[in-house]
């Protein structure tokens, strides 16, 4: 069994996992020097699971690896064939979405969409935080999919895989592209950030919303931003979140929190406090996500949590397990978002409990779908011919 292998599968178990473990990540060439991965959140950048090969570095004696340039953020585009993605998964309530962006600049170190980096042969670690793939043509194909005469509407989810608001939003626009796409066919869309930029959308989606077209969930993980920061290197700040809930909410956009994910022993003591000011910022539904670590993520947090929580590993890890089965993860319908055993029912209880007393979910409105307008645009026209 090598050292990534053990860190993934917790056979590290003694008193002094942190120490045995820090000295084999550090030591054999797994784990990147920090001053190449200031500001991102893994720690590792491990090969995918298709590549033939693993690769990881060494010093030669040469002191070579001093000599790595920092990663930095390359953004490559992507030409797919279509936009919308459709899914028949019960544990989710849209059936179709949008990803304008693979791969994601926040660098949050649990995001479930890393391992589908490897699709692309790349990490599912530092590559898929620096590595990233715009797809332009996104609003074009979308004009032209929504035009089809098969075309049956229903709610487009944006932000599921990975975040359209992400930083090389500035520049790409492609996400405000799609609003307008959706905003001129009367469209109804659902979008989940952690990122304030979404308010530079109010003058689209307030409209939309006004029609029953459009809500927006944002997604708090935590109120400490010592935390955030951590486990969430290049994503917005806890107080501007909220701030962006109330700046949504006070233009009559439905809006919502999503606490995702619950880590326990990490952050799960936070749940009520992250409610209770989410309800204070406007926020008018609530839901959770318990922690997944699929595929590649759970060596990619084990190694987050020792080099940052290295006391709390074992109680952690513990923990999910006993949530997830005795496993890592549990991929199984009605299981994977919420987890099993009693202390996922504690969280479930709790959850539902603080929601009720603020009086969250109680109207939970359903988006329009009737008023849709197919597009006839320049898109459109130039499919036809």
């Amino acid at each position: 069994m090598n050292e990534l292998s053990e860190i993934r599968q917790g056979a590290l178990a003694p008193a002094n996992t942190a120490e045995v473990a820090e000295a084999m990540m550090s030591g054999n060439g797994l784990r990147i020097d920090v001053d190449r991965r200031r500001g991102r959140g893994a720690g590792l950048n491990i090969s995918g699971r298709f590549e033939p090969q693993a690769r990881e570095a060494f010093d030669d004696g040469w002191e070579s690896l001093e000599d790595l340039p920092p990663f930095k953020t390359e953004v490559q585009v992507e030409k797919p064939r279509s936009v919308i993605s459709r899914n028949d998964s019960p544990d989710i309530s849209f059936d179709r979405s949008i990803n304008p962006y693979r791969g994601c600049e926040h660098g949050c170190i649990y995001c479930f969409a890393r391992p589908t980096h490897a699709f692309m042969g790349l990490s599912a670690g530092l590559d898929f935080e620096a590595k990233l793939f715009a797809k332009p043509d996104a609003p074009r194909l979308l004009e032209r999919e929504l035009a089809r005469s098969d075309y049956k509407v229903r709610p487009i989810a944006i932000g599921t895989n990975t975040d359209p608001y992400q930083p090389i939003e500035k520049e790409w626009r492609i996400m405000r592209q799609i609003l307008e796409v959706l905003q001129a066919a009367n469209h109804p869309v659902m979008i989940v950030t952690k990122s304030a930029m979404v308010t530079r959308d109010i003058d689209i989606l307030a409209p939309m919303a006004e029609k029953g077209l459009a809500r927006v969930g944002i997604s708090v993980t935590t109120l400490d931003r010592k935390l955030a920061r951590t486990m969430e290197p290049r994503a917005s700040t806890p107080s501007k979140r909220l701030e962006a809930m109330s700046s949504l909410s006070q233009a009559g956009i439905p809006t919502g929190v999503l606490v995702s994910p619950i880590i326990p022993a990490l952050n799960d003591h936070e749940i009520e406090r992250v409610l209770e000011a989410s309800r204070s910022a406007g926020a008018q539904e609530a839901t959770y996500v318990l922690l997944r670590l699929p595929l590649e993520v759970s060596p990619l947090f084990r190694d987050w949590l020792l080099r940052n929580y290295p006391d709390r590993y074992r109680h952690v890890m513990s923990l999910i397990r006993s949530m997830r089965g005795g496993k890592d993860y549990d991929a199984e319908f009605g299981k994977r978002m919420k987890g099993a055993g009693p202390y996922a029912w504690q969280i479930g209880r709790r959850f539902e409990l603080a929601a009720k007393r603020l009086g969250l979910n109680l109207n939970r409105r359903q988006l329009r779908d009737d008023i849709f307008v197919p597009p006839l645009g320049t898109g459109v026209q130039l499919s036809l011919l």
